[in-house]
């Protein structure tokens, strides 16, 4: 089965406190987004990467593959105005029937035992969402104030959330809606159930500076 990884590369650097977007920081020297990929070429020789990247950043990008991959193995897509439009966007490279995996740039931590159970469970089912359980108590707020969720029922969602080809192409050319927050969602407005499988604690997603420090620690050990 022909492979895509759309990487998804349109983050600020606004709750970094950094001007440099998360993708470009450096870990261990080289960039977040070197990892990202780096790990998804790693997972399947024969597996193709679609990078969307915002417009004034995509020259940023291609220095790193320029630097550091084959480039024959990495395209890039222009970024849209929201994560479904960039998506949207980079669907339009996958060329052949294909399993296709939508991942998070700056999750840079991602194995290649996660990347290959999506695609197994892709295979299997068509669609494989990573999950993990939650830890933490966790409230609602309602109209008479506030209540308790029972946390064993709740899941928290990463990606790479992976789809046959025939499931999301079809799905993104649906309508945009704001309740769209991830592929699941868009597949699911399409009428289609997801799969959810086993994700892992170290995929987590950089977003401030002690998850740059945290990330560091571990590819430093």
């Amino acid at each position: 089965m022909n492979k895509f990884a759309i990487i998804v590369a349109g983050g600020t650097g606004s709750r970094m406190n950094n001007s440099t977007p998360k993708q470009f920081l450096l870990l261990q020297g080289k960039p977040v987004l070197y990892y990202t990929i780096n790990t998804f070429l790693q997972a399947y020789d024969d597996l193709k990467i679609i990078l969307v990247l915002p417009e004034e950043h995509v020259a940023a990008g291609q220095e790193i593959i320029d630097a550091f991959f084959d480039y024959s193995r990495i395209q890039i897509a222009v970024g849209g105005r929201t994560r479904f439009h960039s998506v949207q966007n980079g669907l339009q490279l996958v060329n052949a029937e294909s399993i296709v995996f939508v991942h998070d740039a700056v999750r840079c931590l991602v194995s290649v035992d996660l990347i290959s159970r999506c695609y197994d469970a892709a295979c299997e089912s068509g669609s494989a969402i990573p999950v993990i359980d939650c830890k933490d108590s966790v409230r609602i707020i309602t109209e008479q104030g506030n209540e308790v969720v029972d946390r064993t029922t709740l899941k928290l969602v990463q990606t790479p959330q992976t789809f046959h080809s025939k499931i999301l192409i079809p799905a993104y050319q649906i309508d945009y809606k704001d309740k769209f927050t991830d592929e699941a969602t868009v597949v699911e407005a399409f009428g289609l159930k997801v799969q959810l499988v086993a994700g892992e604690e170290n995929n987590f997603k950089i977003t401030r500076p002690v998850d740059l420090l945290l990330a560091e620690s571990i590819i430093a050990r």
